[in-house]
C-alpha cells in the first residue's frame, strides 16, 4: 500500500510539473501571436511559397530571384551540408596526418606535429578565416589564372577543378573500391583488402575500354571558365579554415587515442614476431580508433556548427539565408525555428552515425565502447 501511494504521489508531481510547462508554452505562444498581430505581422509559414526577389551567390542547385523562400532555405541547408562535408573530410585528413606525426618515433617529425598544433590551435578560427579569404580573393584574375597542367585553375573568382562524369560506371566502381579500402583499414580486417583491389582493377578496366570521358575538365572561355566544378573563394576559405583549425584539434584526439593503447599490447605483438605495419594496422589502430570515436563525434559536430562563420565573409550557408530571409520577410520566429530545426536534424544525424560506428567498434566481452 505504501509503495502504491508513493508511486501515485510521484505521478501526480510529474503531471503537475508537465502541466505547468505546457501552460507556460501556450501562454508564450499566445502572447507572441498577440504581439505580432499588434505589429501587423501574420504568423505562419505561408511566406515560404512567396518569391524572394534576391539572389544567392553560391548554390549547389540552380536558383533565381523568382524562386521561393522555401527553395532558398533548402539551398542554404544544402550549402551547409556541402561545406560541412568538405570541412570534416579536410580536417580529418589533416588531423590524422598530424596526429600520427605526434606519436612518431622520430623526434623531428614529432616536433613538426607539435608546432602545427600549437600554432593553428591557438589562433581563433575567425581570424584564420579572414586571412585565408584575403589571400584567395587576391589571386590573379581568370585571364591570368594559375593553372595546374590545364586541368585545374585558381583565380580570384575561385578554384576550377575537374568534376566526375557521374554517368560513367567506372566512377561508381572507384567509389566502391575506396569504400572497401576504408572499411578494411578502419575495421582492422586487412584480409578483406583483396576486395578493394579487385573492385579497383575492374574500375580501371572499365575506364580504359568505356568510350566516354571520366571527368568534365574546366576550360578557358573568354574572361571566365566553362565546365568542371567551381569552388567560390568564400567556400574555399571556409573549407581551408575548417580543415586547418579543426585538424589541429583532431590531431590531439588522434594522439590521445594512440596513447590509450597500453605499451604492453605492442610489446606482445612484437614478441609474437609481428612486423611494424601489421602491428599498427591490426593491433594499435583498431584499439586507438575505438578510443577516438566518442571525442571525434564531438569535434565533427562542432565543425558543422562552425559553418555559421560563413556569414562573416558572405558565404550563403543556412545561417546567412535565414538571416537574409528574416530581414526581407519579417518572419523572425518561424525562421529561427527552421534554423534550429535544421541544425538539430543535421547534428543529430551525424551523432547517430558516429554512435553506430562506436557500437560496431566495441570489443566483444568488454561491454560497450566508452
Amino acid at each position: 500500500m505504501y509503495m502504491s501511494k508513493h508511486r501515485a504521489r510521484d505521478w501526480f508531481v510529474q503531471f503537475l510539473f508537465l502541466a505547468v510547462l505546457v501552460s507556460i508554452a501556450i501562454g508564450a505562444v499566445l502572447q507572441t501571436r498577440a504581439g505580432l498581430e499588434a505589429q501587423g505581422s501574420i504568423a505562419g509559414f505561408t511566406f515560404l511559397s512567396r518569391s524572394t526577389g534576391w539572389d544567392i551567390g553560391f548554390s549547389v542547385l540552380p536558383f533565381t530571384p523568382n524562386d521561393t523562400y522555401g527553395r532558398a532555405l533548402l539551398i542554404g541547408f544544402l550549402n551547409t551540408i556541402a561545406l560541412g562535408v568538405i570541412g570534416v573530410v579536410l580536417a580529418s585528413i589533416v588531423g590524422f596526418t598530424i596526429g600520427l606525426m605526434r606519436v612518431s618515433a622520430h623526434g623531428l617529425v614529432r616536433l613538426i606535429g607539435t608546432l602545427y598544433v600549437e600554432c593553428f590551435r591557438n589562433v581563433p578560427l575567425i581570424l584564420q578565416l579572414f586571412l585565408y579569404y584575403a589571400v584567395l580573393s587576391r589571386l590573379p584574375s581568370p585571364r591570368n589564372a594559375l593553372a595546374l597542367g590545364e586541368m585545374a585553375f585558381a583565380s580570384n573568382r575561385g578554384f576550377y577543378l575537374p568534376w566526375p562524369e557521374w554517368q560513367h560506371p567506372a566512377i561508381w566502381l572507384a567509389f566502391l573500391g575506396i569504400g572497401a579500402l576504408v572499411w578494411a583499414v578502419a575495421t582492422g580486417r586487412q584480409n578483406r583488402l583483396w576486395l578493394a583491389v579487385a573492385v579497383g582493377g575492374v574500375s580501371a578496366a572499365v575506364a580504359v575500354f568505356w568510350d566516354a570521358p571520366l571527368f568534365d575538365v574546366p576550360a578557358r572561355a573568354g574572361l571566365n571558365f566553362k565546365g568542371g566544378l567551381r569552388l567560390s573563394p568564400e567556400l574555399s576559405a571556409l573549407a581551408l579554415a575548417m580543415g586547418i583549425y579543426g585538424g589541429a584539434y583532431i590531431a590531439e584526439v588522434v594522439r590521445a587515442g594512440f596513447n590509450t593503447v597500453p605499451k604492453g599490447v605492442s610489446e606482445a605483438g612484437i614478441s609474437l614476431g609481428m612486423r611494424p605495419l601489421p602491428l599498427f594496422l591490426k593491433v594499435r589502430w583498431p584499439l586507438a580508433l575505438r578510443a577516438m570515436l566518442p571525442t571525434l563525434a564531438n569535434q565533427y559536430i562542432w565543425l558543422i556548427k562552425a559553418t555559421t562563420l560563413g556569414i562573416a565573409i558572405g558565404f550563403t550557408d543556412f545561417f546567412m539565408v535565414v538571416s537574409t530571409s528574416i530581414n526581407q520577410s519579417g518572419q523572425t520566429i518561424e525562421l529561427i525555428g527552421i534554423l534550429m530545426g535544421g541544425f538539430l536534424l543535421l547534428n543529430f544525424t551525424l551523432a547517430r552515425l558516429m554512435n553506430i560506428g562506436i557500437k560496431r567498434m566495441k570489443i566483444p566481452g568488454l561491454g560497450e565502447a566508452k
